[in-house]
């Protein structure tokens, strides 16, 4: 997971992994050579460049005012996004400080994020009835971004603006799921999946000892393309632990899709997606018994109650696939 990306969601980072994030990097905006402080310095912050390329950002070297300042730099022609869904978006982001700005995050060198449907005030504001296909500016005083607490884990004060340029792709309801034709329920050696369209599956673990080896079981045949490594997949997930027979993790209960490059590297989920994921199709459900070495391994992952030798079982709806950078 990305850790900036998490500054976007509420709650923020208190349900967020922060392992693999990088750190922040110095930054790439230009400065002006306008007076130290100015009330219509957040006009002043500008970007240019072209849609679904990282674009070239001027922020001035003053302090920020404290209005909230939304610029629509390309007008798009797709959907209109609205409170309750969640998008695919390349964005940067810079934290502006006094009279300097650093570069924090850019998905534009690496791939799509998904955004969550609860979002910070400022940005909800900018981005909330826009159409997808559009670049957005917004430049977010604390108070409609993390108020006088600021966010000290995230480098944040109490002071820091920032800066969001964000290109709309595409958006999904937040209940998105699998729109194929049911082929299985599962059930036999493997677990039985229970579920309705737009609702979080159910599993029923059998009392035998789960697969040596990686399964993967369609459940849900879907009827879009097929999907290979390198792509950006928006997924939903519900995950459980075969030994405990109860589940340890799901978007479902985060309320907003997962997004992942298959077969990245370094590897963005577990060897057993990887493997098991190819070549399945869009709008697909699939049902994943992952052994421990295509899992988390021997050393588990303690804070989510997995040991080192068991074997997970993951239902996996396939929303979408994009291409990234």
């Amino acid at each position: 997971m990305r850790r900036f990306l998490a500054l976007i969601a509420i709650p923020l980072l208190a349900s967020v992994v922060l392992a693999g994030c990088g750190g922040s990097s110095k930054s790439t905006a230009s400065s002006s050579s306008s007076a130290a402080s100015s009330p219509g310095a957040n006009a002043a912050v500008t970007a240019t460049g072209v849609f679904d390329k990282a674009p070239t950002v001027t922020i001035p070297k003053a302090k920020a005012g404290n209005s909230l300042t939304v610029k629509t730099l390309i007008q798009g022609t797709g959907s209109t996004l609205t409170k309750s869904d969640v998008m695919a978006a390349n964005f940067v982001l810079y934290f502006w400080d006094g009279t300097t700005s650093a570069l924090k995050q850019n998905t534009f060198t690496s791939s799509p994020a998904v955004i969550p449907s609860k979002l910070l005030p400022g940005l909800e504001s900018a981005l909330v009835g826009k159409k997808m296909g559009s670049r957005v500016l917004a430049v977010i005083p604390p108070a409609q971004g993390f108020g006088t607490s600021g966010n000290p884990q995230a480098g944040i004060s109490s002071t820091t603006t920032l800066v969001f340029v964000v290109d709309m792709l595409k958006a999904y309801p937040a209940t998105a799921s699998a729109s194929g034709a049911q082929e299985s329920s599962g059930g036999g050696n493997l677990p039985t999946v229970t579920a309705k369209p737009g609702t979080a599956p159910t599993l029923a673990i059998p009392a035998n000892s789960p697969p040596a080896a990686l399964v993967t079981k369609t459940l849900v045949k879907g009827n879009g393309p097929k999907i290979g490594k390198g792509q950006f997949i928006v997924a939903q997930y519900t995950g459980y632990i075969w030994r405990t027979k109860k589940m340890f993790s799901s978007t479902w209960s985060s309320g907003s899709p997962f997004g992942f490059v298959l077969g990245a590297s370094p590897e963005q989920v577990i060897p057993g997606w990887d493997k098991g994921l190819v070549g399945q199709t869009v709008g697909s459900r699939v049902m994943l018994s992952i052994p421990p070495a295509q899992g988390y391994g021997a050393a588990g992952a303690s804070q989510a109650g997995i040991k080192g030798n068991d074997t997970l079982v993951f239902v996996v709806d396939i929303i979408d696939a994009l291409h990234p950078h």
